[in-house]
C-alpha cells in the first residue's frame, strides 16, 4: 500500500437522532462532537436522521420521519 494517501481509520460513535439509537463502529468520518461511551472512552459522534434501529425496511414498523416538512412543502405546491 501507499503511504499516506488513505484516510485515518477511527473508533467512532453513530447516533440515530429518530430513535436514540447509539452504535460503536470504525469509519473514515470524523468530528467535533464527542461523546462517552459505556466502556468510559471518549470517541467523537457522527448524528444521523436513519439507522437499521430505525428504517423501516430494518425494523417491520411503518415509520414516517419528515425531517424539514418535505410532505407539506409538496403537498403546498402542488395541491390543487
Amino acid at each position: 500500500m501507499k503511504k499516506d494517501i488513505h484516510p485515518d481509520y477511527n473508533t467512532v460513535v453513530f447516533y440515530d437522532t429518530s430513535s436514540e439509537h447509539k452504535f460503536l463502529t470504525k469509519s473514515t468520518m470524523t468530528s467535533s462532537e464527542t461523546i462517552e461511551w459505556e466502556d468510559g472512552n471518549t470517541y467523537p459522534v457522527i448524528k444521523v436522521e436513519v439507522s437499521s434501529a430505525s428504517h423501516p425496511f430494518y425494523t417491520g414498523k411503518k415509520l414516517f420521519v419528515d425531517t424539514a416538512g418535505r410532505v407539506e412543502k409538496f403537498n403546498k405546491r402542488y395541491k390543487k
